[in-house]
């Protein structure tokens, strides 16, 4: 069975969409959560699963690189082979993408290419594609690379944005399918039915 971590940096509802699915058709072993800072709600779902933890402290790591490093030695050691980004709000620098080559995922909520990249996450995106008056928005699950939300694209889901939505309400729609589509690409990526040609990806 691959094993998985899952990096996290929020209350952690998308990382609990994958457990739970996982718990149900047992798809992969979530070996590790990392999570950017302490005391986040996604921590307290790790601990209530007996998954362990890495946490990024200021005070123990020089800068985020000296942290990347350290994550990818343990979680090397450990036999991860895949990463689920769940609203990660660190960006991944190339060198850790490169140490799990096609094997680091993230979600965004958006329909990348729109309101994407640095400054796009959270109620930001939202906010912006009302401000915009789009018709749709959604959720798109991409492979990771140095590109911020650049990679190639997995799967999307659409959502009508309406008139009277706030950035609230529409998130709240389209964390929906978010906690749908994100635990489905998990296991199709660990069942091996992911296939990825440069940016082209292909779904077995």
């Amino acid at each position: 069975m691959k094993k998985i971590a899952v990096f996290a940096s929020g209350g952690g509802t998308d990382f609990q969409s994958v457990i739970d699915a996982n718990e149900r058709e047992q798809f992969c072993k979530i070996e590790y959560l990392v999570a950017s800072k302490p005391a986040i709600g996604a921590i307290s779902r790790a601990q209530k699963h007996g998954i362990h933890t890495l946490v990024y402290d200021k005070e123990k790591y020089a800068d985020k690189d000296a942290f990347y490093a350290d994550v990818a030695k343990v979680l090397k050691a450990a036999g991860v082979e895949y990463i689920v980004l769940a609203g990660w709000l660190l960006v991944v620098p190339a060198s850790f993408i490169k140490e799990f080559e096609d094997g680091v995922i993230n979600i965004h909520p958006s329909l990348i290419p729109s309101f994407c990249g640095m400054g796009y996450y959270g109620l930001h995106v939202h906010k912006a594609a009302i401000e915009y008056g789009v018709k749709l928005s959604g959720a798109t699950v991409h492979f990771v690379e140095a590109d911020v939300d650049g990679g190639a694209i997995i799967m999307q889901r659409s959502v009508p944005v309406m008139a009277n939505d706030t950035p609230e309400t529409l998130q709240a729609r389209i964390l929906k399918e978010e906690h749908e589509m994100l635990p489905l690409c998990v296991k199709l990526l660990c069942e091996g039915k992911i296939e990825k040609c440069g940016r082209k990806v292909r779904i077995h």
